[in-house]
Order: structure tokens, then C-alpha cells, then sequence
């Protein structure tokens, strides 16, 4: 029986359904939105239960076939699932059933790598079929840039404009968009990730751009979310007990394309009890959690876990949509989404440096377990959770590491005196010639290099 190609709406409602292949080429949607598939389907226990047996690469094939349907080919789906995934995903036992995933062992050793390889070669594969050319632009406040720079270099159908807050990377995720030059540009922006995402989002509503194909590899794009609704299935399939087993999972969150991708796994039938959000210092959606108003953090906080420093996540919009409710573009509560459903399923937290910095050094010195600054706030938010509630050794909880310690060795050495081994992907990168063009706060500016690097 073929099935019913799924549909995809704005969360501003004011566009028209569109295809996932419109959805994913588009970024985002005429009237501003972002795209939702307008049913998530469901997958039977059988079937989560057979992914203990199966690969990464065939458990996503499952999961995106289901997504996407009938819009690619089973044998094309399969093969770029298995050219995206090739390398680990370690699960590490910590104490009792607490484990961490370790998302960091892709090309650029951060968690991105999931949503970006696999979104880069569904573009690619549309756009060589039907021989068109797109300009990817987006912006970042650390791992996305070196991710989507990555993923999509060398790719003849795409070019990429990469959009960072200046001084707010680390010298090695700077370096990773800024040395691989040929079809990724890179601009350092005189402002706060927020600012990027704001230049962004004008240049995709500019009519004077409409002659040129721009989408974005931004979590505000679907093709990133789905993939990273992946890795839920697989920490489950490999840890739980039994198929109805339900999961903790503590997701250290930014923009919080990462959750999304969590509550997309959730809504697909995986069992899942709650969603620890887990922030640093921009804490307005655990404010938000708690009191039903939404604050934007403008200008966002400086923290040293630097790919969650964002005051007003655009992902927001979609939790808020899932939850029954209307997000406004300018952060306003057009509908109030069921608080008490998302506060039934989500515990919040706001995580200070000086505790980032405090857990990576007790975690290390009592489970002799390295953690980066990202990985760390989770593992706080865990523990919290874990302290409030008064669970048992017998809660199933899984803890995000979302980057490679050694993309923050100033920090490993200053908290714990530890040097972090580079991963092989690393190795060289700082003798590596960096090409980027500095900008100010500026949208004409960035109009300008657009329309130029056509």
C-alpha cells in the first residue's frame, strides 16, 4: 500500500503545506515560520524494539524513511544514511543506570555532525536531480558553523555563508569554518549569536534576495531536527530494559534544535518520562517553564558553554506549537500552550559557570570522567533532577555531551589540569590558514555580500 506523502505547515500558519523537499530546500517558510510536519507517525513497539539489533545508519533509515515517505527512494535513503553515519556513538556508564552519550566523535566532534551530514546530502541529492544551485545561510553560536561548514564543503550544487557572534567561538570552532574556505564563506559579526540569527532571518523575508535560492542549515530548518531525532532511539535501544522501559533525558539547550529533536523521537513512540532542559545562564524557557511568561534574555549571556549562550531560542516557536499554543515572531503568547503538560514533561534549569565548572571537576575527580562545558551543564541538570525528585538507582537516565572536551582545552586545563587528547579530526587544524571577513551588527552590509557571492 504506498503511503500518503507528508505534509509540512508553518508554525505562523500563513503558508501553504509544503512537501518535506520544499520544507528542507525552503529553511524557512514565506511567512516566517518554521516547518512542523503536519503528522508524526508512529512506530509500532515491534519496531522500536528491533532497533537493538540494528546499526545507527539503519535505525535513522528506519526513522527518516517514516518522515520523509515516499519523497525518496528506500535503496537512495539507505545509502546516504550509511555515508552520514560512520563513525560512534559511546553510551558511558557513570553509576547505577546514569549514562552519558557521547555526541562527539563525527568529523567535527560535536553533536551537530548528526544533523548536518545528513541534511547536506538529502540537499545535495534533490538539487542534483533537478541540476539547481542553493546558497546556505546561517548562523552560529559554535558547532553548528564548523558542522554545516564541513558537511557541505566541497558540494558543487551548494554554496555556505556562515554568520558568528565575533569573540563568543572558541579559537578551534572558529577555525574549523573559517580554514576549509572554497565554497564556505565566513563572517564574524560585531554582536551576539541572536544578532546572527536575527541578519539571518531578514535576509530569507528580503523579496531584492528572492533571485537567488537561499535556505538554511540552522536548527530552524526541518532537515536539521529530523536527524537528531535519531540518537533518542538509539541510546534507548542499547540501554533500556524492556520496550516499555521509559527514559530520562537531560539535553544541554541553546537554540534547542537538540530537545526538538527529543519530543520529535517522543511523539514517534519512543518511551520517554521526561526531558530535563538543561541551560546555562540564558534561562528564559526555564523561566518560562515556571511562570507561563516568556522573557527574551536580549542581549544573551556570555557563558563559557558558548553554543548555548542564545536569549531567544527560534525553536521555541515549534515546542510552543506542539504544546497547542501560537508563538508571535516578536516572542509573544499570541495562545498560552498547555503549561501543564510541559511542565508535566519537561524540568528546567538554569546552570551558573562557577556550577559548569564545579561538576566538571567533581564528575572527574569522582567518576574520573572528563566532561566539556555543554556536557557539563546536563549532567547538573541530571543531578538536580535526580535530588529533587528523590528518584531511585533504579531511573533510567541519559545525560547529552554534545562536543569533544578537547574543542575547550583552556577551559579542561584552568578547571581540572587536564590537556584533552585532540580526536583525529582536530589534529592540525591550528596550523591551518583561516580566510573570514569581519562585519558589523549591519543587515545592508550582509545584503551586499549575499548579492557578491552569488
Amino acid at each position: 500500500m504506498k503511503r500518503e506523502i507528508i505534509k509540512y505547515y508553518s508554525t505562523n500558519r500563513n503558508s501553504p503545506e509544503v512537501t518535506f523537499q520544499e520544507a528542507l530546500l525552503q529553511g524557512l517558510a514565506p511567512d516566517g515560520g518554521l516547518y512542523l510536519p503536519e503528522s508524526i507517525p508512529l512506530l509500532t513497539p515491534g519496531e522500536i524494539e528491533s532497533f537493538s539489533s540494528k546499526t545507527y545508519a539503519n535505525i535513522a533509515f528506519v526513522i527518516l524513511d517514516k518522515l520523509i515517505g515516499n519523497e525518496i527512494g528506500k535503496p537512495d535513503l539507505l545509502k546516504l544514511c550509511h555515508d552520514a553515519y560512520n563513525f560512534d556513538v559511546p553510551l558511558e556508564k557513570v553509576y547505577d543506570r546514569n549514562y552519558i552519550m557521547r555526541l562527539d566523535q563525527g568529523p567535527t566532534a560535536s553533536f551537530k555532525d548528526f544533523a548536518a551530514r545528513m541534511m547536506s546530502r538529502l540537499m545535495q541529492f534533490y538539487l542534483s536531480v533537478e541540476n539547481k544551485h542553493l546558497t546556505i545561510l546561517t548562523a552560529t553560536s559554535g558547532d553548528t558553523g564548523s558542522a554545516v561548514a564541513n558537511a557541505f564543503h566541497g558540494l558543487k550544487n551548494i554554496n555556505v555563508i556562515i554568520l558568528y557572534p565575533s569573540g563568543e567561538v572558541t579559537a578551534m570552532q572558529r577555525k574549523q569554518m573559517t580554514t576549509l574556505q572554497d565554497n564556505i564563506r565566513v563572517i564574524a559579526i560585531e554582536g551576539k549569536f541572536d544578532d546572527c540569527q536575527r541578519l539571518v532571518k531578514e535576509a530569507f523575508r528580503d523579496q531584492a534576495l528572492s533571485h537567488i535560492n537561499l535556505s538554511s542549515a540552522n536548527s530552524i530548518n526541518i532537515g536539521r531536527l529530523l536527524p537528531q531525532s535519531v540518537y533518542y532511539f538509539y541510546a534507548w535501544s542499547r540501554l533500556a530494559l524492556n520496550v516499555h522501559e521509559k527514559a530520562v533525558f537531560s539535553v544541554p539547550s541553546g537554540n534547542f534544535g537538540d530537545l526538538m529533536g527529543g519530543l520529535i523521537a517522543k511523539k514517534m513512540g519512543l518511551s520517554i518520562d521526561k526531558f530535563i532542559i538543561s541551560t546555562n545562564e540564558n534561562k528564559e524557557v526555564p523561566e518560562f517553564l515556571k511562570t507561563g511568561i516568556y522573557r527574551a534574555i536580549r542581549p544573551s549571556k556570555n557563558c563559557i558553554s558558548s553554543a548555548m549562550n542564545v536569549g531567544d531560542p527560534s525553536n521555541l516557536a515549534r515546542i510552543v506549537d506542539l504544546y497547542g499554543g501560537f508563538m508571535k515572531e516578536t516572542g509573544e503568547l499570541a495562545v498560552i500552550p498547555d503549561m501543564q503538560k510541559m511542565q508535566k514533561d519537561f524540568f528546567g534549569i538554569s546552570v551558573t559557570d562557577e556550577e559548569t565548572r564545579n561538576t566538571i571537576s567533581t564528575t572527574y575527580n569522582k567518576y574520573n570522567i572528563v566532561l566539556e562545558p555543554h556536557g557539563a551543564v546536563s549532567w547538573f541538570g541530571l543531578e538536580a533532577y535526580l535530588k529533587e525528585k528523590e528518584k531511585t538507582e533504579n531511573q533510567f537516565c541519559i545525560s547529552l555531551e554534545t562536543a569533544h572536551p578537547a574543542k575547550f582545552p583552556e577551559e579542561l586545563r584552568r578547571t581540572i589540569n587536564f590537556d584533552p587528547p585532540l580526536p583525529a579530526s582536530l589534529i592540525g587544524i591550528e596550523n591551518k590558514t583561516e580566510n573570514f571577513t569581519s562585519m558589523e551588527n549591519d543587515y545592508k552590509a550582509l545584503k551586499e555580500f549575499i548579492i557578491m557571492s552569488k
